[in-house]
């Protein structure tokens, strides 16, 4: 596989850990989180969360997935790399 391969997915990486790590942290916790501050914590219904809070997660897992999906091709490339000795 080609270098810019490996290099695209680095990047792809990088700018997932870091939506990965603010969207984590918007979440409310049992506390309310740092989402209390933008408003996610203004209304809050008795039925369950809001939509922006459902949002919030399906976001999470979208770039959680994409996040695994980038290490796992960085470690197949990897091997690869490793396996045709170049």
């Amino acid at each position: 596989m080609p270098i810019w391969f490996a290099y695209t997915l680095i990047v792809l990486l990088v700018i997932t850990s870091v939506l990965l790590t603010m969207l984590i942290l918007l979440h409310r916790g049992k506390g309310g989180g740092l989402s209390s501050m933008f408003g996610g914590g203004v209304s809050s219904s008795l039925a369950g969360s809001s939509v922006a809070e459902k949002n919030l997660d399906r976001y999470t897992v979208l770039v959680g997935i994409v996040w695994f999906a980038c290490i796992v091709g960085l470690g197949l490339w990897l091997r690869l790399q490793v396996g045709s000795g170049s």
